[in-house]
């Protein structure tokens, strides 16, 4: 936008204003959070506070609304001015005080720099990148108290976790490897991850929250991606001594209640009719977890419950993660086999099977059923059954790791819920 265009109207004219005002804003509110922090050093002490840091944003913009009148160059010139100014008199301020922190000199180029995008960029990147740099700025003893709270585990495994995610999986192909199509890498892949991000959810909400409100915070959000991943990471915990029995028990029920619910949601978007016909059923399920959760809660708060808190050991054990997710890549593969050779007119045995891992799946799949014409009864049928088979998957892969208090426990309590919502099912629908 050339600057005798920006002047040919009023409204172009208001908008340069409200771009200078923008980059003005943002040396401002960093300028506010810089100067605080000085605000008790001399007059003529402070390299930059307030009114330097408002100039600096003013310049910048300034200097963007010049650049397509002067050229390239010029403008060129004047940043490379402004930074060489302000790098100067901050490194004579620092020799003077033995200060070798360099953040007051990145957040006056980088104010600078947001000043000149305010004005040729887009304004929302530019407010928000201002609003974020004064918010670093004045969060520096939280993040410093964070950073010194972490360990080398804690980083590694959120590394391994980045590159699983952002590296490998792009590499992986995106289409089935076998004539069946039941093998997807990448499919697969993202099951794996799902199981070491919910292993290093859990451990990274007992560690913020504690043991008590980080363990339902932890069950709550994780089951919203996977519950049967967090259902296999407590049974984990639970045999690693860092939660109790009962702990175990509240989180997965919570986990199952949660994959109940989101089923109905899913239900709910398709068809209303199916929803009606599922909810007594899943309804039934749930009462069943909810009671076991208050009991596991109720026992937990009792003077001679177990406080099941010893030690919370690595954030991600990768001989674990491998194991669940080969476990969980089988069943995948296993559901897809058996979808192939059966197809629609297969339809419960689909749901029996896909269900192991993923009953959102299923849900889905029933969903362009129900819209070709397939009945809601039918559907209703297919997404219980698959809920049912996603609970049994639970219970046996749970017993692998957990100890035999929970396995006995979760059994005993993933029965009832199947049998309670089989029988309102019966009730209902017959």
């Amino acid at each position: 936008m050339m600057l005798n265009q920006i002047a040919s109207g009023p409204e172009d004219l208001l908008g340069l204003a409200q771009r200078l005002g923008l980059a003005l804003a943002i040396g401002f509110l960093v300028g506010v959070e810089r100067g605080w922090k000085q605000r008790h050093e001399a007059d003529g002490a402070r390299v930059a506070g307030l009114r330097t840091f408002t100039l600096s944003g003013c310049l910048g913009g300034l200097a963007g609304a010049l650049s397509p009148l002067v050229g390239p160059v010029p403008t060129a010139a004047l940043i490379l001015a402004f930074a060489a100014t302000f790098v100067v008199f901050h490194l004579k301020h620092a020799e003077a005080d033995k200060d070798a922190s360099a953040t007051s000199v990145i957040a006056g180029l980088l104010v600078f720099s947001l000043g000149i995008y305010a004005v040729v960029g887009n304004p929302v990147v530019a407010s928000g990148a201002g609003v974020a740099t004064a918010g670093i700025l004045a969060f520096k003893d939280a993040l410093h108290g964070w950073l010194r709270r972490l360990t080398w585990p804690e980083i590694r495994s959120a590394f391994l976790i980045l590159v699983a995610t952002f590296i490998a999986l792009p590499l992986l192909p995106s289409t089935p490897i076998d004539p069946w199509g039941a093998v997807n890498p990448r499919s697969l892949w993202i099951l794996t991850i799902l199981v070491a991000a919910a292993s290093f959810g859990g451990y990274a909400a007992l560690r913020a929250l504690g043991p008590s409100s980080g363990l339902i915070a932890g069950a709550i959000a994780g089951s919203v991606v996977s519950s049967t991943a967090v259902t296999l990471d407590v049974a984990r915990r639970a045999q690693a001594k860092e939660i109790s029995t009962s702990q175990g028990i509240l989180a997965a029920s919570l986990a199952s209640i949660v994959m109940l619910v989101r089923v109905c949601v899913l239900t709910g978007t398709f068809s209303s009719k199916a929803l009606i016909m599922i909810a007594p059923a899943a309804g039934a399920a749930a009462a069943v977890f909810a009671l076991t959760a208050a009991g596991a809660l109720i026992r937990r708060s009792t003077p001679n419950g177990r406080a099941g808190y010893e030690a919370i050991h690595s954030p991600l054990d990768l001989r674990e993660v491998g194991r669940f997710a080969l476990l969980l890549c089988a069943a995948t593969v296993l559901a897809k086999l058996i979808a192939a050779e059966f197809g629609s007119a297969g339809l419960t045995a689909f749901a029996a099977t896909a269900g192991l891992v993923d009953v959102d799946a299923v849900t889905l799949a029933v969903a362009d059923l129900v819209r070709a014409g397939g009945g809601a009864e039918e559907a209703a049928s297919a997404i219980l059954i698959a809920a049912g088979s996603n609970t049994v998957f639970k219970v046996v892969a749970a017993s692998i790791p957990g100890t035999s208090r929970f396995r006995l426990w979760f059994f005993v309590i993933s029965l009832g819920a199947i049998l309670a919502g089989a029988l309102a099912w019966r009730i209902t629908a017959g």
